[in-house]
């Protein structure tokens, strides 16, 4: 079949292509703060580690995390060449499209849709769960029931959608703020678990024992989803003050930091739960449950508000990608032309977020009245954004060197370790679709029906509409005014 490929553009045009936003205005932090809080690097590690370890043991746990920031750090120097040279509102379906052409763009879009929104909803879930638990430790009425979350995660729909709404600048140094000081919380939790008995802790043998690969598999996917966002700030990159040198430090700098983070995180929650006095499947809040164990009331509420301003926080931060990633391509005609529309006064894609936030929560609020709990819906969810987001990195490994071999500036290294880590990428979800997890075929066939729609969309566009398709891959090209400030740029 005969690759469509995006046209060349000219150097320089009159009007942007992503018009309405902000262009060249965020600093640094801002578009950092992005990354950041799109891992929600405090948040998830009180969430995800329990969940690691009770499948594989402490000790594989700490290896299993250490494994997924080296693929993520990996993932990220792969894509870092193609931030370096185009400025996008789309990501990493702007840079596929741009490195394989459209039709391959088209699927990972889709796919960084689904791990983007099922981030977004685990993190409604786990903000509803917390705050849940706070109320319920300052005896406020009606906590602890289905109809209390659900309120919950309305209200925090609602003021995400406002904060988002009114500019990213906002958002962001709302995520930043909450990230900073729940990080510095979290970590400061991770060294009393570890040392508040002053004793070596009894390691058990079920934390030590042997699994079989398909749990280590899936186990690993976990741990992914953990580090899966940090590309976010990709789709920033046009409204950033400097493009080229902000985000490519952020795409790198972001996994690194969160690695040390989690390993800390994974260590100090291994040795508190190695007695078993806390059990992660009879536990909706392990970290939680095991203060309470301590007598640590006060400071169980404490961890608890951290955890939920974090998600809260991712939740801003995945959305924002999210409605970027649409906003994009409803300026292409690939999806309706409302998404692609800027907000005239706050120069925001208002209609997508009201649209994505609408169905997000909706997803979020089914799921709580049809009575998942609250911790399965958190991992289910979780499992399927790193499948989305694997989805879409894999191919993104493979277009950073295509790209660079399209503009003439091929490099062996990044030739080399694009095609190595799209293999681990590719192995670690072939095994994970043999693992035996309870939920596991349910998650896998609802990413497979979405990843057949989109080719399916894909092939109705080639044979209907072929320029629509060849016009997939626009990103913020250089107008006449920039040419006075070139130094904006770099």
């Amino acid at each position: 079949m005969r690759q469509l490929r995006t046209p060349s553009p000219p150097l320089v045009v009159r009007r942007s292509s992503i018009r309405g936003l902000v262009r060249r205005k965020l600093p640094f932090l801002p578009v950092f703060a992005q990354s950041v809080a799109a891992i929600a690097p405090s948040g998830t590690a009180a969430v995800t580690p329990p969940f690691v370890i009770s499948a594989v043991g402490g000790g594989a746990s700490v290896l299993v995390f250490l494994a997924a920031a080296v693929l993520a750090v990996c993932v990220a120097l792969v894509i870092r060449p193609m931030a370096q040279r185009l400025a996008v509102t789309g990501g990493l379906y702007t840079y596929v499209a741009k490195g394989l052409g459209p039709s391959v763009a088209i699927p990972v879009g889709w796919s960084a849709i689904v791990g983007y929104g099922a981030v977004s909803v685990s993190s409604l879930f786990a903000v509803g769960t917390y705050l849940d638990q706070v109320a319920g430790a300052a005896g406020m009425a009606g906590s602890g029931s289905t109809v209390a979350i659900v309120l919950i995660v309305l209200v925090a729909a609602t003021v995400a959608v406002l904060l988002m709404a009114r500019g990213i600048r906002i958002s962001a140094a709302t995520t930043l703020l909450i990230e900073c000081v729940s990080v510095a919380g979290i970590l400061a939790l991770m060294v009393f678990l570890m040392t508040r008995d002053n004793q070596t802790p009894r390691i058990p043998h079920d934390f030590v024992a042997p699994v079989d690969p398909g749990t280590l598999a899936i186990s690993a996917v976990l741990a992914i989803s953990a580090f899966v966002g940090f590309e976010s700030a990709t789709t920033l990159s046009s409204e950033s003050y400097r493009p080229f040198r902000s985000v490519p430090r952020t795409l790198v700098w972001t996994p690194v930091a969160a690695g040390a983070i989690y390993l800390v995180a994974v260590c100090g929650q291994a040795v508190a739960l190695s007695d078993g006095s806390v059990t992660v499947s009879e536990s909706m809040t392990p970290v939680t449950d095991l203060l309470l164990r301590d007598n640590s009331a006060f400071l169980a509420g404490v961890v608890d508000l951290g955890i939920a301003a974090s998600f809260f926080a991712c939740t801003l931060a995945s959305m924002n990608a999210l409605v970027r990633v649409l906003f994009t391509m409803g300026r292409e005609g690939i999806a309706p032309a409302v998404v692609g529309r800027a907000h005239p006064r706050f120069h925001t894609p208002a209609h997508a977020i009201v649209l994505s936030m609408f169905v997000v929560t909706s997803c979020a609020v089914v799921a709580l009245l049809a009575g998942m709990a609250p911790q399965d819906g958190i991992r289910s969810f979780l499992t399927l954004s790193a499948l989305g987001y694997l989805g879409s990195y894999l191919p993104a490994c493979l277009a950073g060197p295509a790209l660079l071999h399209r503009i003439r500036e091929s490099s062996r290294v990044i030739t080399v370790l694009g095609t190595v880590t799209a293999v681990l990428l590719a192995l670690l979800v072939v095994a994970a679709c043999f693992s035996n997890q309870s939920n596991n075929t349910e998650l896998l066939l609802s990413y497979a029906a979405v990843m057949v729609a989109s080719l399916v969309f894909t092939l109705g566009l080639r044979i209907f509409a072929p320029e629509r398709l060849r016009g997939v891959g626009i990103y913020d090209e250089p107008l006449r005014a920039d040419l006075l400030q070139t130094e904006t740029f770099r």
